[in-house]
């Protein structure tokens, strides 16, 4: 009676060595992702009138306000400054995260290559 689907003798050596490379690489992204998550990152607005700093888990941990920013004859330029400080936190976030995650998968573009 002849074997039905698998490999005679095993996994085959490449195999072993992908199912290994993708062990290491998702432990190295679980890594990144716990370092991710306590990064913090700090952007201004208006000449560093405003300053948002925001977390890994993208949530504000900190807003600082300069003094003579705070004008009650002018609410909409403070709320545009913490509005553009957000922001760009976010996007620094956003390309750190990026750049953490592509020097693990190594350029692979989202798949693996087999």
């Amino acid at each position: 009676m002849a074997k039905r689907g698998g490999f005679p003798g095993g996994m085959p050596g490449n195999m072993n060595n992908l199912m290994k490379q993708a062990q290491k690489m998702q432990k190295q992204m679980e890594e990144a992702t716990r370092e991710l998550e306590e990064k913090e990152i700090t952007a201004t607005a208006g000449g560093g009138a405003v300053e948002v700093t925001i977390s890994g888990k993208k949530e504000v941990i900190k807003v600082k306000l300069a003094e003579e920013v705070v004008d009650p004859d002018d609410i909409e330029m403070l709320e545009d400054l913490i509005m553009a400080a957000t922001n760009e936190a976010l996007r620094q976030i956003e390309e750190y995260s990026t750049q953490s995650m592509s020097k693990i998968t190594g350029g692979l573009g989202g798949g693996f290559p087999f």
